[in-house]
């Protein structure tokens, strides 16, 4: 059975590297969480190692530029690792052909322009019309704020008949814009494999992302074993289940997108409820809290 914590302080003690969550954990998409930020802050000041370990499809300049204007303090974490990254390094290395439909809005263009230096002797990408594509890289809707899966099923049966590969570069299903749920790349991908078409997929709770992550610390001369890191989040299909599959412990952020679920206060709980929910999932994530602080 999961173990109900109200800090992060708790139980952080054994743990030297934390891979944290950014939506619905750190950020609610428009603004921060002052107790989140503090917890890692002072996570860091205790010796231990931040990884922003976050599902956006972009690269972790990207994120780091609008985690920047958020205002995230520096001394907050030590390395971004995105599947947007993981993602990247596939599409160059020609995991869906070198022609590609990319689906999704104009704001993840860095995976096109922003090259990673070992990665720059690949031949380029191109970026075509679906008729004349390869294959696929999906970011997520065009309009995200008001088209859905279903919107794309006539060009997601074209592709299939293409016999196109689709790079997901985002599992997550749907994400908490504020007060507001919009629609990610893992729900089309999720529509594209039920037509039967090929997906492959990067971030959590894939492990290409976790691969990204280990080579990011080992850059900044950080090492840890698997006993060592705690995984906080608040998607079970991606957090928690990423977490069990890389054998190390997770925290499950109650008040995040399952919230709804545990009774009126997202911040506490119902632990008949939380108890009763993860048992059905099949879910055993070692801690539990409503907020990170």
């Amino acid at each position: 059975m999961t173990q109900l914590i109200s800090s992060l302080d708790e139980i952080s003690a054994p743990y030297d590297v934390l891979y944290c969550d950014l939506w619905g954990c750190l950020h609610n998409g428009k603004a921060l969480f002052p107790e989140a930020v503090s917890a890692l802050q002072a996570f860091r000041r205790k010796g231990g190692a931040v990884v922003l370990l976050t599902n956006a499809p972009r690269t972790h300049h990207a994120v780091r530029k609008r985690l920047d204007a958020m205002g995230l303090p520096l001394d907050a974490y030590d390395v971004i690792a995105a599947s947007g990254d993981a993602t990247q390094e596939a599409m160059l290395t020609g995991a869906a052909g070198r022609k590609l439909w990319h689906l999704g809005p104009g704001k993840d263009d860095d995976l096109f322009e922003i090259i990673p230096e070992w990665l720059r002797d690949q031949p380029p990408i191109e970026r075509v019309e679906l008729q004349e594509a390869e294959g696929i890289i999906c970011t997520g809707p065009f309009d995200e704020f008001n088209e859905t899966p279903d919107d794309y099923r006539a060009r997601f049966l074209l592709a299939k008949t293409k016999g196109l590969t689709m790079l997901n570069a985002n599992p997550d299903l749907v994400v908490d814009f504020g007060a507001t749920q919009i629609f990610c790349a893992g729900a089309l991908a999720e529509l594209y494999a039920e037509m039967g078409g090929e997906v492959l997929s990067f971030g959590k709770p894939h492990p290409p992302i976790y691969d990204f992550a280990r080579r990011q610390l080992a850059a900044k001369g950080i090492t840890c074993d698997t006993n060592s890191v705690l995984a906080i989040g608040d998607g079970v299909r991606t957090d928690i289940r990423g977490a069990r599959g890389e054998g190390i412990d997770a925290v499950f952020v109650t008040g995040g997108l399952e919230a709804h679920r545990f009774g009126d206060d997202p911040a506490t709980p119902d632990m008949g409820l939380l108890t009763a929910w993860l048992e059905a999932e099949d879910l055993h994530p070692r801690y539990s809290m409503g907020r990170l602080r």
